[in-house]
């Protein structure tokens, strides 16, 4: 009798135990169902499987069960347009792997999160969640795993996290989160992998992450940290890979650091860290990269950087480092990169660097390095890359380097190198870039450099001593961007085959003995952005072609000190689309002058008062015509009102008469300066807005109450030309004022807003206050 009994009990139970997990097994469902049907895109084909009528546990995308309970959930890329708000945290007790990553999940985390007691994996990363990390995140004990980076979590870091002791991997980084790191984070004991990174945090580094001795990789960079790298550091002896960079951290690199025998990676760039670089550092025989730059490091670089044979990428340039480079450099086998430019570096370039057999790039510009170029640089048959630019090397362009057949990249600019330029640099069949200007070269350009423009992106050999003509031997495909040519001797005409060259930006043969007419050809180069022939021998008319979309991209023309003649062409000015528009879109400054990931010189030349300026960078934004010192003559074409983007326009010393600024939308008074007295009244008519002699009797003061004098359209070169460039060039480049500024023997004008305005008046009230503070100091 007793058997039967105890029989029917365990049947009772089973069915019980099964009716229970049946049932809990459907709330679930049924709350799966509820955050599916608050998705945005319903037909997601992924999650088609998600019905009623199916069994989750077996049918349904990304779902495991284990008893009849939800224990898995996988979606990762599922494509989900939603809100992790309305996910059943508190429905899925037994949830403990979740994987909601790289969907387009947005809300914020709720903190019922809390309920998922069981939840050892969460995985968010890659979504558009917002709000802060909920503190109760810190009462899932069991968590080993935390992914939320790439989101748009704000507030700040919960020192409930410390409670998470079996967790081994944290990553939060590349959000919004602000305020210190919680020294609670030291208390996760189990912690392997700690990414914080791309953040806005600030404070200091907490001593506490010392504590974290089973840290592999610490990841703590693009922050605003400050104060010193802590000692305790020194403890993470397992540490692998340890980021600080670009940070505000200060102080000296504490020698403890050089305890972590198995950092593979040391990143400590873009802070203020200064002293010198502790002798510990070459103890890290594990190190295969070390970045040290743009920080306030000082001394020499010392010999004992030979150790450090697995490094294969060291840079510590943008620093005050000085003394020789070390010979022991030369052990580094495996390096693919050195960069030690922006540096203090002297003596002679160390041949043992020939000995880098790996190496790829070499940045070694920007030092006080002279001597000539080792000749053991042709045994670096990998070598791509090569910046040697602004020091002092001398000798020839050694052909040493011309052998190196992969070459895309020899800067060797601002240097002493003489001789003449070697033709078997043509060789080059990789060169991409070649930058030898300001240096003392003399002889030809060697005419077979016109055959590489199937290859070669950027040619400057501006301001050398180099004669003969121009390469004429450019063929159709040419990909050259920047022709430099500026400031030589060069003589003849400018070759017709420059036309084939249909991806030129930037043509600059200014500074030159070239004698040779406009050739309208060059509106067939449809990306010109600059073209500069000033102070040569051109002459005659501007002739243009009749196709109205030529010249649409240029932004700077400079034909100044040459002998043009005739009127200006009013088809020219037409055609200068890219002046016609302001791009409002501009937030930071931008130049001219890229390649790949890396940036490369682009000079021009500009005048103003009488003097010559050279700008070594060319802001993407500045837009100028530069006609003076030639011989037009004539009308100015009104079709320069249409140019509202442009910032400086000199038509001086030439022989033009007469303004007309005729039917537009000026408004405003006229300035009363000595060439606008000239002008008659036809040439503001259709400016109702205008006020002021000619087209009325006044329109009150506009200047201030101090007296003019003769001096003030004439001002000492010395004293004034300096003071005035200096504000001038300030508001109208680096402060992206928008304006337009007219030679002084002509008119200043600016333009902005759509509306001409009248630069005279600041050039005016700038050149009265210099005199009137001079005055006073005297």
């Amino acid at each position: 009798m007793m058997v039967p009994k105890i029989f029917s009990i365990f049947q009772f139970l089973t069915f019980l135990f099964l009716f229970t997990n049946t049932f809990a097994s459907t709330e679930e469902a049924i709350a799966l169902l509820k955050w599916k049907a608050t998705f945005k895109n319903q037909n997601n084909s992924l999650l088609a499987s998600w019905t009623q009528s199916s069994n989750a546990c077996e049918d349904w995308y990304g779902i495991t069960c284990f008893n009849g309970r939800v224990n898995k959930l996988d979606i990762r890329g599922a494509n989900v347009i939603g809100t992790i708000s309305d996910f059943p945290f508190s429905t899925l007790p037994f949830l403990e792997y979740a994987d909601l990553s790289m969907n387009n999940l947005s809300g914020v985390i709720p903190p019922h999160i809390g309920n998922l007691t069981n939840l050892v994996y969460l995985d968010l990363h890659t979504n558009h969640i917002s709000g802060t990390i909920p503190p109760q995140i810190g009462s899932l004990a069991k968590l080993q795993t935390i992914y939320m980076y790439d989101n748009l979590l704000n507030g700040s870091i919960p020192s409930s996290l410390g409670n998470l002791t079996n967790l081994s991997i944290l990553y939060i980084y590349q959000n919004n989160l602000f305020g210190s790191i919680p020294s609670e984070i030291g208390d996760l004991r189990s912690l392997a992998y700690l990414a914080l990174s791309t953040n806005s945090l600030n404070g200091p580094i907490p001593a506490s992450l010392g504590n974290l001795t089973c840290l592999s990789n610490l990841y703590l960079h693009e922050n605003n940290l400050f104060g010193s790298i802590p000692n305790s550091l020194g403890n993470l002896t397992g540490l692998s890979i340890l980021y600080l960079h670009q940070n505000n951290l200060s102080g000296s690199i504490p020698k403890e650091i050089g305890y972590l025998r198995s950092l593979s990676q040391l990143v400590l760039s873009k802070n203020s860290l200064s002293g010198v670089i502790p002798a510990s550092l070459w103890n890290l025989t594990s190190l295969t990269s070390l970045s040290l730059r743009e920080n306030h490091l000082s001394s020499s670089i010392p010999e004992e950087i030979g150790y450090l044979r697995n490094l294969s990428y060291l840079d510590l340039s943008t620093n005050f480092l000085n003394g020789s480079i070390p010979a022991s450099l030369g052990n580094l086998n495996n390096l693919y990169i050195l960069s030690l430019h922006a540096n203090n570096l002297s003596g002679y370039v160390s041949s043992e660097l020939g000995n880098l057999k790996s190496l790829v790039i070499m940045f070694l510009f920007d030092n006080k390095l002279i001597g000539s170029i080792p000749a053991s640089f042709g045994k670096l048959m990998k070598l791509e890359e090569v910046y040697l630019g602004r020091n002092n090397l001398r000798g020839e362009i050694p052909q040493c380097l011309v052998n190196i057949s992969g070459l895309q990249v020899l800067k060797i600019e601002y240097n002493n190198l003489s001789e003449e330029i070697p033709p078997s640099i043509c060789n080059l069949t990789s060169l991409r870039i070649l930058d030898l200007g300001r240096n003392n070269l003399k002889g030809v350009i060697p005419q077979c450099i016109g055959n590489m423009g199937g290859h070669l992106e950027v040619l400057h050999i501006h301001q050398n001593n180099l004669y003969g003509t121009l390469p004429e031997t450019f063929s159709n495909g040419s990909v050259l961007v920047s022709l430099d040519l500026h400031d030589n001797e060069l003589e003849g005409k400018i070759p017709p085959s420059f036309a084939n060259c249909k991806e030129l930006e930037i043509l600059n043969l200014g500074d030159n003995h070239l004698n040779d007419t406009f050739p309208m050809w060059f509106e067939t180069l449809p990306k010109l952005k600059v073209l500069s022939l000033r102070s040569n021998k051109l002459h005659g008319p501007i002739k243009t072609l009749s196709d109205a979309n030529m010249f649409s991209e240029l932004r700077i023309i400079d034909l100044s000190y040459n002998a043009f003649t005739g009127n200006l062409s009013t088809s020219l000015f037409q055609k200068l689309k890219v002046m016609t528009t302001i791009d409002k879109t501009v937030k930071v400054p931008t130049y001219l002058g890229k390649y790949g990931n890396g940036y490369y010189d682009e000079s021009v030349k500009v005048a103003t008062k009488g003097l010559v300026l050279e700008l070594n960078r060319i802001l993407t934004i500045y837009v100028a015509i530069d006609l003076s010192s030639n011989k037009f003559e004539g009308h100015i074409p009104s079709s320069l009102g249409d140019l509202i983007a442009l910032q400086v326009l000199n038509l001086s010393h030439n022989r033009l008469q007469v303004l007309n600024l005729s039917h537009n939308h000026l408004q405003g008074c006229i300035p009363q300066g000595r060439q606008f007295a000239t002008f008659e009244n036809n040439s503001y008519e259709g400016n109702d807005g205008l006020q002021g002699f000619p087209v009325s009797k006044g329109c009150g003061s506009i200047w201030p109450p101090e007296t003019y004098n003769d001096d003030y359209y004439e001002p000492d070169d010395e004293e004034s030309n300096s003071e005035f460039l200096n504000d001038f060039w300030k508001a109208a480049l680096m402060g992206y004022g928008s304006g337009l500024c007219i030679g002084l023997s002509i008119i200043y004008i600016m333009i902005s807003t759509g509306n001409l305005k009248w630069l005279v008046r600041i050039v005016e009230e700038l050149e009265h206050k210099i005199i009137m503070r001079q005055r006073k100091k005297q």
